[in-house]
Parts: structure tokens; C-alpha cells; sequence
């Protein structure tokens, strides 16, 4: 019963069979393990090294502020930087560098210029630095190469580029959006310079009737107006005063025969005083209306200063001829004897003389009454015109208007570009800033032997299991009494054990110790290629 539960428990896991299988089978695990690890170790010695130089370009901004200096140049920097590195990593700058510095000769086969520049691009790595904005701060180039000289210098020379071209391609961008804003600010002048044009021919030809002179014209048609009241009203006063002549001088043609009316009375001097209070009448009208210092009341007062002149003259005439009958205060006419009297001669002829000066005057004041009208009339058609004016210069203006709002808004933007193409060339925009130089790479990059190390101890590991399992597979002897118990087709009643002389025991001695040897050649061996390739890697 407790065999049943030994032999039960062992079928799981049979430890004494594995430290059997590794006693037996350790020179066949330990060699090919040493010899799988020695195989990729040694490998890593052979291939050729690769030595890797790299620098960190810092990506700057603008040392202007925004604030006082936009920039005129794209603020996408991935974009831009993808832009950038496609040109650097073109054909043409490739090909360049590989012929300044000879790169990729090869002695068994001649490589193409294509061929060349896949394989550059292949070793040129440029990687991103973002911060937690994902925006980009900074960017590391690196360079891989079999030589840590060549390494370094072309990784200068792509620094190089990266920080030129980037100041290029701004500087470039930069003078195009000056350039273009000021060709859109030519165009804009010359269509502004036309529409003003325009509307200074349309105010040209309509002179008077723009909506601006509404008030002068307003202002002027009241004055036409009240000077045509005015002449009106001084016309009719000289038509009056030519009636009152012309009836004067007609009484003194009558005064040929007779020198009084047929009740003794003078004919004359009645029709003057009655014309003396006429005149007086409308003066005091025009006094109670205008000043002393008015043109109207100064002739109102003249043409009765004249009048009364007129009386004292006939009343000196009639004086000299009949003094009783001027004595006794009877009014007398001019009297005109049938021989003719001088003075009344003299008095008609000057009566003669102010209707041929009022009948001038009337002539003037309806010649400027005429004039006056059609001034009124002009300046009345103007005030007629003004509104289809308005509309006509509103329309021209509607377009000058938005062409010298987009004038002023593409002057403003040429400005500020221009001072933004100066703070580009004066390389003071975003830029990049090497922070750190490129290195000169002491160790290869590839390939990592202590790397190396580490992967062939693996592909050891395995291979040694892979020919102890091998080995103790194709081994058809038992090595212990269970494999025998499994064999025989009864049970075992007895055993005998094993019989050992002294050759056996040393030959097993002997197998011991050259595990052992083994096993330690195999360890210290690993661990020195190990501390090896990290001294020299």
C-alpha cells in the first residue's frame, strides 16, 4: 500500500529522474550552451560596429512679443518642419553631402545615387519633443555611421541645415506676404484713384447740385428772393414816380393858356402837395419797416427832396409874375403865357430830364428783376435735382467707401508685415537654437555586445536543452528500478543491489569532477565575455 502511494505521488514529479537526467546528461547541456553563447558573442565582435551621434535643436520663439510684432509666416511648426526636413532630406542636398564626404563607397559592388540616398535617409533619425501641450519644443537629429568621425560631422551638417533652412523658409515666407499685400495694395490704390476720379468728375459736372450745398443754396435762394422782392419793390416806386412826371409835365403843357383852374386856384402846386403826401405816406410805411440807412427810404427820400424842390421853384416862378396873388396866399400853377415863359420852360425841361433817368431806371430794375428770376429759377432747379443727386453719389460713394476701408485695411497689414519680414531678417522671429552639439559617439550604437551577450546566453540556454533532450531521448537503457519494475511482466519480489569496485568509483569520481570543471569553465568564461563587452562596450 504505501509503495501504490510512493509510486502515486511520484508520477506528478519524479525529482530523482531529472537529477538523474542532469547528472548524466550535463557535458551535453554546458558544451553546446557554451557554444550557442559563444557563436552570437562572437558575432557581436565580428559584425561591423555602427557609432550614432545625435544634438538637441531647441525650438525658440519669437524674442518680439506678438503684442507689438505679429508674425507674418505660418505657425504650424509640424507643418513647417515636415516641409523643412523633406527639403533636407531631398535628393539633391543627399547627394551633396555623400559626395563632400565620400559616404557609402563599397569595394565589391558600385551603389547607384539613388541607392546612396536610401541609404542615408535610412540613417538620418529625427524625432519630436513635445510638451504636455503636445506642442513642440524641440527636436533630436542623429546621424549613424561606421565611422564616429563622419558620425559627428554629419550630424553638424544637418544641424546646419535644420537651422538654415529654417531661417530661410521663414525669411522666404515672410518677404512673399509682404510682397503679395503689397501688390493687393497697389491694385486697391489704382481702383480707389479711379473711383475718386469718378466722383470728382460727377461733382464737376454737377456743380451746385451736390448734397453738401443744400444749405448754401438754401441760403442763396432766400437772398435772390428778397433782392427780387426789394427791385420789385423799387420798380414800382419809379413807375409811380414816372406817373407822377409825366403827369407834372403835362401840366405844364397846359399852362400855356391859363395859369388857373376856373375857382382862381393855380393848377400846379395842388397835384405836387398831393404828391408831397403821397410820398410822405410811403415813407412813413417804409421807415416803420427798414432803417434811415435802406436803400428804398433813401430814394423815397430823394424823389421828395426833389418834389419840394420842384414846388419852390414854381412857387418863385408864379411869385415873380402875380406877387399880389401870392401875397393873398392863393396857390398858383406855373403859369405859361402864350409867348412862353423861361422858367417854366426850364422846369419842364428838367421834368423832361427825370423821366428819361426814371425811364432808365425802370429799364435796370426790370433787366435785373429779369436776371433775378432766372437765377431764382436756377437755383430752385438745383434744389429740384438735389435728392436724384443724393442718390446718384451716394451709389458712386457706396463703392469708394468699401475700397478705402479694404485700402486702409491691407495699408495696415503691409505695415505690420514689413515689420515683421525686418524682425525675420533681423533674426529675431522663431528660431532654432542647438543646445547641444553634436556628440562624438565613444561607443557603437550597434551593435550593443552586452546586448549580444544576453541574447546568446538565451539561444544557449536553449540549445543545450534542445541536445540534452536530444541525447536522452535516443538513450533506450534503464537507470533506475522503476523503468525495470515497468519492463518485467510480474512483480519484483527482491532486489540486489549494485556491486561497485574501486575502478567504477573512480570513474564516477572522475565524471563528477569533470561536471564540475565544466560547468565552472562555462560560468566564469560567460561572465568574463560578459564584463568584457560592458568594459569595452
Amino acid at each position: 500500500m504505501v509503495d501504490d502511494l510512493e509510486e502515486k505521488s511520484s508520477e506528478g514529479f519524479d525529482l530523482q529522474h531529472y537529477l538523474g537526467v542532469v547528472r548524466r546528461r550535463h557535458l551535453h547541456f554546458l558544451i553546446p550552451m557554451l557554444i550557442g553563447w559563444a557563436v552570437v558573442w562572437g558575432a557581436s565582435w565580428v559584425l561591423p560596429p555602427r557609432y550614432q551621434s545625435s544634438t538637441l535643436i531647441l525650438v525658440e520663439q519669437p524674442t518680439m512679443p506678438k503684442d507689438y510684432v505679429t508674425p507674418n509666416v505660418n505657425d504650424d511648426l509640424q507643418e513647417r518642419m515636415q516641409s523643412i526636413t523633406q527639403q533636407i532630406l531631398g535628393r539633391t542636398r543627399l547627394l551633396h553631402i555623400i559626395d563632400q564626404f565620400d559616404l557609402y563607397q563599397s569595394d565589391h559592388a558600385q551603389r547607384s545615387p539613388d541607392d546612396k540616398v536610401e541609404l542615408m535617409r535610412k540613417d538620418i533619425d529625427i524625432a519630436l519633443v513635445r510638451d504636455g501641450h503636445n506642442q513642440i519644443t524641440s527636436f533630436n537629429v542623429s546621424y549613424t555611421s561606421r565611422d564616429p568621425h563622419i558620425a559627428q560631422q554629419i550630424t553638424s551638417e544637418l544641424t546646419n541645415l535644420f537651422i538654415n533652412e529654417n531661417l530661410e523658409v521663414r525669411q522666404q515666407q515672410s518677404e512673399d506676404t509682404t510682397k503679395f499685400l503689397e501688390n493687393q495694395l497697389e491694385t486697391a490704390r489704382q481702383s480707389l484713384a479711379e473711383q475718386e476720379d469718378r466722383i470728382r468728375q460727377f461733382k464737376g459736372q454737377h456743380i451746385g447740385e451736390m448734397p453738401g450745398q443744400l444749405a448754401t443754396n438754401l441760403q442763396i435762394l432766400s437772398g435772390l428772393q428778397s433782392q427780387l422782392q426789394t427791385d420789385e419793390d423799387v420798380l414800382n416806386t419809379a413807375r409811380q414816380q414816372h406817373v407822377y412826371l409825366q403827369t407834372l409835365a403835362d401840366q405844364y403843357r397846359s399852362l400855356s393858356g391859363s395859369s388857373k383852374s376856373s375857382d382862381g386856384i393855380p393848377v400846379g402846386l395842388p397835384a405836387l402837395d398831393q404828391e408831397l403826401e403821397k410820398l410822405k405816406a410811403q415813407l412813413a410805411d417804409l421807415s416803420s419797416h427798414y432803417t434811415d440807412r435802406h436803400p428804398d427810404v433813401r430814394k423815397l427820400k430823394e424823389q421828395i427832396a426833389k418834389t419840394e424842390k420842384n414846388r419852390d421853384q414854381l412857387l418863385a416862378s408864379l411869385k415873380a409874375k402875380d406877387p399880389e396873388s401870392v401875397a393873398d396866399g392863393a396857390e398858383v400853377s406855373s403859369p405859361v403865357s402864350q409867348g412862353g415863359d423861361p422858367a417854366q420852360a426850364s422846369m419842364l425841361l428838367q421834368i423832361q430830364s427825370q423821366l428819361r433817368s426814371n425811364q432808365s431806371e425802370i429799364t435796370n430794375h426790370e433787366r435785373s428783376i429779369a436776371t433775378l428770376k432766372a437765377k431764382v429759377d436756377e437755383y430752385q432747379a438745383r434744389l429740384n435735382q438735389e435728392p436724384v443727386r443724393e442718390q446718384q453719389l451716394a451709389d458712386l460713394t457706396r463703392g469708394y467707401d468699401q475700397s478705402k476701408a479694404n485700402y486702409d485695411d491691407l495699408l495696415k497689414r503691409k505695415n505690420e508685415s514689413k515689420m515683421a519680414t525686418s524682425m525675420e531678417l533681423l533674426q529675431q522671429g522663431e528660431r532654432f537654437r542647438v543646445v547641444d552639439p553634436p556628440s562624438f559617439p565613444q561607443r557603437p550604437e550597434f551593435p550593443n555586445r552586452l546586448k549580444f551577450c544576453g541574447i546568446g546566453l538565451g539561444m544557449g540556454l536553449a540549445l543545450g536543452l534542445v541536445v540534452a533532450g536530444a541525447f536522452e531521448m535516443m538513450d533506450d537503457r534503464s537507470h533506475n528500478a522503476k523503468e525495470l519494475r515497468k519492463l518485467l511482466p510480474a512483480d519484483v519480489i527482491g532486489e540486489i543491489p549494485a556491486i561497485v569496485n574501486l575502478s567504477d568509483a573512480r570513474t564516477a569520481r572522475r565524471k563528477i569532477w569533470l561536471g564540475w570543471a565544466t560547468g565552472a569553465v562555462v560560468f566564469v568564461t560567460i561572465l568574463a565575455g560578459s564584463l568584457f563587452s560592458y568594459m569595452r562596450g
